[in-house]
């Protein structure tokens, strides 16, 4: 039987489109971008062609798009670029961000700039009326994640958003997991100044991402050399890979009308036939929004470093929550912040669909895991 792939979280299979205007890019646009003559001015041009194009699907203008080597550099740039920036004011976050943003603003608290966790509800939403009282200390930043990468659920940036915007403080969301995805504008109510994105969460090339900047948001690079993009991140850039997560973008908010309701409609099979299947099931994140991509289930009694190498083995690839802590499985700090006891997250997987999930995958799961579970609570049991 064909290994099924339910980790679209973590990665996207690179998409035939997006190959091939790569390749054709690094074929006959290999120049510097920064050369005067005349392979530097094509590569120049092919490069901003897609910071263009990029720029237009979120409503943007060209010189607000910052390419950065990935999306975890995007959020370093957004948070530890405002902190130096405002040289000591506080950086805000909520306790469920992606460790990219977590680790980068207590990175930006040892070098002096004060911290301030925002909490989450049961269901995993940022708590809106923690942040009002914050605002007064005048932040440097305040980043909250627009979907949450675990469990799913959809934070409220647009209220969010306007709390900072009417009270002068810079609003930045890591829209890793909700960009292409989700209607996402900047020029449609959503008052944010920094937003992060990433290409191989959409079908596009690893190691390419960018940072929406708007016009007059101060940031201090992080890398420092020949002063490019705007002197705000040095580096020759790859315009292959700009290339590639503007075409990825293109392709996915294309289709999205028509593969958003059919992923809803593939995650309600999933989730009402693991419900069925195993009654003591919890849904992590159950009673918010979530997007109709990420399920997340705690299983009472089962062991999860042991189930994902044998669902691995039925081939069947899910994930105990992020892809980016080295391979191991630990508690998860969003469950955690969530106020999931530990031996209820502990025990807690992570399905993601993508475009390429069918039905039969869905109900390839639903027959596989509950007989993986049923057995597993049986030798515990011994």
């Amino acid at each position: 039987m064909e290994p099924t792939y339910l980790d679209y979280a973590a990665t996207t299979p690179l998409r035939r489109e997006v190959r091939e205007a790569m390749s054709r890019v690094q074929a006959e646009r290999f120049g510097n971008p920064s050369s005067l003559h005349r392979w530097g001015r094509e590569a120049r041009a092919t490069l901003e062609d897609a910071r263009a194009r990029l720029a237009s699907l979120l409503g943007a203008s060209p010189a607000e798009i910052v390419f950065t080597r990935g999306g975890t550099e995007a959020d370093n740039l957004a948070v530890m670029g405002r902190a130096r920036a405002a040289r000591g004011a506080a950086v805000v976050c909520s306790a469920i961000e992606h460790r990219a943003v977590l680790a980068t603003a207590r990175a930006a608290e040892l070098e002096g700039a004060p911290l301030h966790i925002l909490p989450v509800s049961r269901d995993g939403v940022v708590e809106i009326d923690a942040l009002s009282p914050l605002l007064g200390l005048r932040p440097a930043v305040v980043s909250v994640m627009w979907v949450n990468n675990e469990i799913g659920t959809i934070q409220p940036i647009p209220e969010l958003a306007a709390l900072c915007s009417a009270a002068g403080v810079v609003f930045h969301s890591d829209a890793i997991q909700a960009f292409g995805k989700l209607p996402i504008r900047v020029d449609e109510g959503v008052p944010l100044s920094l937003l992060s994105i990433s290409a191989h969460k959409i079908g596009g090339p690893k190691g390419v991402g960018a940072l929406f900047v708007r016009k007059g948001t101060d940031l201090a690079p992080l890398i420092h050399g020949g002063g490019h993009e705007r002197g705000m991140r040095a580096g020759t850039e790859d315009v292959a890979g700009a290339v590639g997560l503007a075409v990825a973008a293109e392709l996915w908010i294309r289709d999205r009308e028509v593969e958003s309701p059919r992923l809803a409609a593939l995650m309600r099979r999933l989730e009402e036939g693991l419900r069925e299947q195993i009654p003591d099931l919890s849904v992590n994140g159950a009673e918010a929004p979530r997007a109709p991509y990420i399920l997340s289930v705690s299983l009472p009694g089962v062991n999860s470093e042991m189930l994902l190498p044998a669902l691995d083995m039925e081939g069947l690839a899910v994930s105990s929550g992020s892809a980016c802590s080295s391979g191991t499985v630990t508690p998860s700090h969003v469950l955690t912040a969530m106020g999931v006891p530990a031996e209820i997250s502990g025990p807690s997987i992570r399905f993601s669909l993508g475009r390429e999930t069918t039905a039969a995958e869905i109900d390839r799961v639903v027959a596989t895991l509950p007989t993986l579970v049923e057995r597993m609570r049986a030798l515990a049991a011994l």
